[in-house]
Protein backbone atom coordinates (compact mmCIF):
# COMPACT_ATOMS: atom_id res chain seq x y z
CA UNK A 1 0.00 0.00 0.00
CA UNK A 2 1.33 3.67 -1.22
CA UNK A 3 -0.31 5.04 1.21
CA UNK A 4 -0.30 5.44 4.91
CA UNK A 5 -3.66 4.61 7.16
CA UNK A 6 -4.83 7.19 9.03
CA UNK A 7 -8.18 8.66 10.68
CA UNK A 8 -9.38 11.02 9.00
CA UNK A 9 -13.25 11.15 10.37
CA UNK A 10 -14.52 8.57 13.09
CA UNK A 11 -18.28 7.86 12.02
CA UNK A 12 -21.03 6.70 14.29
CA UNK A 13 -23.95 5.43 13.30
CA UNK A 14 -26.58 6.42 15.02
CA UNK A 15 -30.08 6.00 16.18
CA UNK A 16 -32.21 9.02 17.17
CA UNK A 17 -30.06 11.36 15.26
CA UNK A 18 -32.16 14.44 17.35
CA UNK A 19 -30.89 12.59 20.40
CA UNK A 20 -27.59 11.63 19.17
CA UNK A 21 -27.02 15.81 18.37
CA UNK A 22 -28.32 17.00 21.74
CA UNK A 23 -25.71 15.04 23.16
CA UNK A 24 -22.76 15.48 21.39
CA UNK A 25 -22.98 19.25 20.97
CA UNK A 26 -25.55 20.65 24.07
CA UNK A 27 -24.08 17.84 26.17
CA UNK A 28 -20.22 17.44 25.79
CA UNK A 29 -19.99 20.47 23.90
CA UNK A 30 -18.70 19.42 20.27
CA UNK A 31 -18.90 22.23 17.82
CA UNK A 32 -21.23 21.34 14.42
CA UNK A 33 -19.34 21.67 11.83
CA UNK A 34 -21.76 20.12 8.93
CA UNK A 35 -25.50 18.97 9.53
CA UNK A 36 -27.25 17.67 6.72
CA UNK A 37 -30.24 16.20 8.38
CA UNK A 38 -29.05 12.55 8.73
CA UNK A 39 -25.41 13.37 8.87
CA UNK A 40 -23.87 15.66 11.19
CA UNK A 41 -20.26 16.17 11.70
CA UNK A 42 -18.23 18.15 14.47
CA UNK A 43 -15.00 19.77 15.03
CA UNK A 44 -13.37 18.06 18.09
CA UNK A 45 -10.07 20.56 17.59
CA UNK A 46 -7.36 20.54 16.65
CA UNK A 47 -5.26 17.09 16.80
CA UNK A 48 -8.06 15.21 16.28
CA UNK A 49 -10.42 13.19 13.62
CA UNK A 50 -13.88 14.78 13.39
CA UNK A 51 -16.73 12.96 14.39
CA UNK A 52 -19.93 12.25 12.01
CA UNK A 53 -22.92 10.93 13.40
CA UNK A 54 -24.80 9.03 10.39
CA UNK A 55 -28.53 7.55 10.59
CA UNK A 56 -28.03 3.92 11.59
CA UNK A 57 -29.52 1.99 8.78
CA UNK A 58 -28.42 4.45 6.49
CA UNK A 59 -24.62 3.90 7.80
CA UNK A 60 -25.27 0.29 7.41
CA UNK A 61 -26.33 0.51 3.81
CA UNK A 62 -23.49 2.42 2.79
CA UNK A 63 -21.61 -0.51 3.92
CA UNK A 64 -23.68 -3.14 2.72
CA UNK A 65 -24.64 -4.72 5.59
CA UNK A 66 -27.28 -5.44 7.89
CA UNK A 67 -28.25 -2.72 10.70
CA UNK A 68 -29.28 -5.78 12.81
CA UNK A 69 -26.24 -6.14 16.08
CA UNK A 70 -26.21 -5.78 19.38
CA UNK A 71 -23.58 -5.91 22.20
CA UNK A 72 -20.02 -4.71 22.01
CA UNK A 73 -18.94 -4.27 18.78
CA UNK A 74 -15.17 -4.70 19.27
CA UNK A 75 -14.15 -0.63 19.41
CA UNK A 76 -13.93 1.72 22.28
CA UNK A 77 -13.07 6.00 21.44
CA UNK A 78 -10.30 7.15 24.14
CA UNK A 79 -10.44 10.77 25.61
CA UNK A 80 -6.86 11.63 27.57
CA UNK A 81 -7.36 13.97 29.88
CA UNK A 82 -4.95 16.51 32.01
CA UNK A 83 -6.27 14.92 35.14
CA UNK A 84 -9.01 13.05 37.27
CA UNK A 85 -11.60 15.98 37.90
CA UNK A 86 -11.44 16.14 34.24
CA UNK A 87 -12.38 12.33 33.93
CA UNK A 88 -14.62 12.70 36.36
CA UNK A 89 -16.49 16.25 34.82
CA UNK A 90 -16.12 13.99 30.92
CA UNK A 91 -18.46 10.90 32.79
CA UNK A 92 -20.85 13.85 34.67
CA UNK A 93 -21.59 15.80 31.34
CA UNK A 94 -21.79 12.41 29.68
CA UNK A 95 -24.25 11.16 32.20
CA UNK A 96 -25.93 14.51 32.11
CA UNK A 97 -26.30 14.76 28.43
CA UNK A 98 -28.30 11.31 28.70
CA UNK A 99 -25.47 8.89 27.93
CA UNK A 100 -24.46 6.28 30.65
CA UNK A 101 -21.94 5.74 32.60
CA UNK A 102 -20.96 2.15 32.11
CA UNK A 103 -17.97 2.11 34.25
CA UNK A 104 -17.27 4.61 37.22
CA UNK A 105 -14.08 6.35 37.64
CA UNK A 106 -11.47 4.17 39.41
CA UNK A 107 -7.61 3.67 40.18
CA UNK A 108 -5.61 1.62 38.45
CA UNK A 109 -2.32 -0.87 39.52
CA UNK A 110 0.08 1.13 37.59
CA UNK A 111 -1.41 5.00 38.56
CA UNK A 112 -3.72 5.95 36.21
CA UNK A 113 -7.31 6.55 36.28
CA UNK A 114 -10.34 5.66 33.87
CA UNK A 115 -13.90 5.45 33.56
CA UNK A 116 -15.71 4.34 30.53
CA UNK A 117 -19.31 5.87 29.76
CA UNK A 118 -21.45 4.92 26.41
CA UNK A 119 -23.62 7.64 24.20
CA UNK A 120 -27.14 6.76 23.95
CA UNK A 121 -26.03 4.73 21.28
CA UNK A 122 -23.96 2.55 23.34
CA UNK A 123 -20.74 3.70 21.93
CA UNK A 124 -18.35 3.21 24.26
CA UNK A 125 -16.05 6.01 25.65
CA UNK A 126 -12.90 5.64 27.62
CA UNK A 127 -12.04 8.92 29.79
CA UNK A 128 -8.65 8.14 31.04
CA UNK A 129 -5.70 10.02 32.19
CA UNK A 130 -2.09 8.81 33.32
CA UNK A 131 -1.82 10.82 36.84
Amino acid sequence: MDTKLQVSTIMLGVADMARAKRFYADGLGCEIDQDFGGFVRFSLGEGSSPLALYEWDAAAQDAGVSPEGSGFRGASFHFITDSREAVDEALRAAAAAGGTVVKEATVTDWGGYYGYFSDPDGHLWKATTAT
